[in-house]
């Protein structure tokens, strides 16, 4: 099996029938992007997978961390090698040789860490959901526009092989119009006390559900109608399960959540004359499958597996940070400014219809 000229060492090369589907899409080795100098916001355990990805999967490095306990900063400095820990946020964002700050505190702190490090002048990538509400999301958007700086929502799916494949077969129309999308994203989480606290913006969606959703949006875009249904945690009031429509003309949309059960984690879109379907953990690098069905009937037609698998993953948007930088343009093409404030509207009208409200609000 050859490599096309389009795809990186670590990808295989994409079967046939899916290869002409996807000619032309740009897949871009993330060890090819120029080194940058991280500076991490929180301790968490989303940053330990953003600092073991980075640098053994770029060239970059992770430079700092901030955590609010600075023995918390000090041990995780340690265990992956960064020159220096601090015990504030402002100290984090203030060093001369943060090239990017990597925010992955809770929710509600997304937005206020975002500000601080936009206020000292650096560029950001914020941990999903962006932020809390599409009215937080404007507000660091638009000191980030007024400022002249990058920033970017770290849904890293949108950064992956597969979702760049899948992108590029909705947009070129070879199986004809997209018909319909669906993703559930389910899982064990009842065990997880942030994830049961409306203090901090627990619940189903924003954890759990933007990635269904984000996903619907890459493929069918904000749609007019939004229909959502959800089911309560009567000992919390956050959104235990929710089940959110796109409807439009054209095409339609269903999302799905939970944290009180494992699903499928599938994603699938249907197109007049095929189907491209991620079997298993949709927001993950993993196998991207291509099924075709005879014209003008029914018929056993082809399905086509390309194992898109790597180690890793979040370093495909670290390293679309630091080419966009290198660039010297403030907005990712695969995660506009417009795609994160649209998706924050979709999640605050699901919240709405759901009856999902926090204390701040």
């Amino acid at each position: 099996m050859t490599t096309s000229p389009w795809m990186h060492s670590a990808l295989p090369a994409l079967p046939d029938g899916l290869a002409a589907l996807a000619a032309g899409v740009d897949l871009p080795d993330p060890m090819d992007a120029p080194a940058l100098r991280w500076g991490v916001i929180g301790a968490g355990g989303i940053a330990r997978t953003f600092a073991r990805d980075v640098p053994r999967h770029t060239r970059s490095t992770i430079h700092a961390v901030g955590a609010r306990d600075l023995d918390r900063a000090r041990a995780f400095a340690e265990e992956f090698g960064a020159a220096h820990a601090y015990g504030s946020y402002e100290e984090l964002v203030t060093d001369p040789d943060v090239d990017a700050v990597y925010v992955s505190t809770v929710h509600p702190m997304h937005a206020r860490n975002a500000l601080l490090a936009l206020e000292a002048g650096k560029p950001v990538l914020v941990e999903k959901c962006f932020t809390i509400s599409a009215r937080e999301a404007r507000e660091v958007l638009d000191l980030a526009g007024r400022s002249g700086l990058f920033a970017m929502e770290a849904m890293w799916s949108r950064q992956l092989p597969h979702y760049r494949v899948i992108r590029q077969v909705v947009e070129n129309g070879l199986l004809g119009r997209v018909v319909s999308v669906q993703a559930d994203h389910g899982q064990s989480l009842l065990h997880v006390p942030r994830l049961v606290d409306p203090a901090l913006g627990g619940g189903a969606l924003l954890d759990l559900g933007v990635y269904p959703i984000s996903f619907l949006h890459w493929v069918l875009g904000k749609p007019p109608v939004i229909s959502a249904t959800g089911r309560l945690l009567p000992s919390t009031g956050v959104d235990a399960a929710d089940a959110v429509t796109f409807g439009s003309d054209s095409a339609i949309g269903v999302a799905r959540c939970n944290l009180d059960g494992r699903s499928a984690t599938s994603a699938e879109v249907v197109f007049e004359r095929g189907s491209l379907e991620l079997p298993v953990q949709f927001y993950r690098p993993g196998v991207l499958r291509l099924r075709t069905f005879p014209q003008g009937g029914p018929g056993d037609g082809t399905v086509v597996d390309w194992d898109a698998t790597l180690p890793g993953g979040f370093q495909y948007e670290a390293a679309e940070v630091a080419r966009c930088l290198a660039e010297g343009v403030t907005q990712s093409p695969a995660m506009t400014w417009q795609d994160t404030i649209e998706v924050m509207e979709i999640m605050d009208e699901v919240r709405a219809q759901v009856g999902v409200s926090y204390s701040w609000e």
